[in-house]
């Protein structure tokens, strides 16, 4: 190796973060469609009691989390082409079962005894959904987000085969002249970009759960 690491990632940082850019733009795109769509379809799908609409609706969803990402990847191209849009749309399709699975869960974990108390203490709908149902299903709501979005970092990485960029362009320019160090350094940020995410979700998640825990415990008059 003529170059050292250090000379390779100063030689190489523009690429390298206009990669490390594309990445982040992709999963954080995917990430926030399939939080506006999963998280309200779930909390909608907790209190829905026709037990059939739940059913079709996670085996939907559940379908789409079993095809292969390339075959998925593959399939959107005839219908709108290569590039970022299809790379957003798998990866929002993908997102929605683990959202959708722990939203629903953190809702159907509340005790239906503490609603019913709140119920005649007064407590409108609304107000039992945000003063007690939502801060009690937050931690399940925030595992899901968690999960999922280490999981699209790391699929992200496949968007480059669609021609979209991120960090898995850099993997396969390091396949392609077999230079071992582009390969590396694709692979260890997109793993380092996965775990400062969880971090940051974990901090937010401690930080958002303590104020709900007190809001829980105020009377909405």
């Amino acid at each position: 190796m003529n170059q050292t690491i250090w000379e390779f990632l100063m030689d190489r940082l523009p690429d390298i973060g206009k990669a490390f850019q594309e990445h982040l733009m992709i999963a954080s795109a995917a990430m926030l469609f399939g939080c506006l769509v999963a998280i309200p379809v779930g909390v909608w799908l907790s209190a829905n009691r026709v037990q059939w609409i739940n059913s079709v609706i996670f085996t939907i969803a559940n379908v789409l989390q079993t095809i292969p990402s390339l075959a998925l990847l593959a399939l959107l191209i005839p219908l709108f082409g290569i590039g970022t849009q299809p790379a957003i749309i798998a990866l929002f399709l993908y997102s929605l079962m683990p959202l959708m699975r722990n939203t629903y869960s953190g809702f159907q974990a509340v005790d239906r005894n503490l609603l019913e108390a709140a119920r005649g203490m007064g407590y409108s709908a609304g107000q039992r959904l945000l003063r007690i149902q939502l801060p009690l299903s937050f931690p399940y709501i925030m595992t899901g987000i968690r999960i999922t979005a280490v999981y699209i970092i790391n699929w992200t990485t496949l968007a480059a085969l669609i021609g979209a960029g991120g960090l898995g362009q850099l993997i396969l320019s390091g396949l392609a002249v077999n230079k071992k160090e582009l390969i590396f350094t694709g692979a260890v940020i997109a793993v380092l970009l996965a775990l400062l995410i969880d971090f940051l979700f974990g901090l937010l998640e401690k930080s958002v759960s303590s104020r709900m825990k007190v809001q829980a415990s105020t009377d909405p008059s």
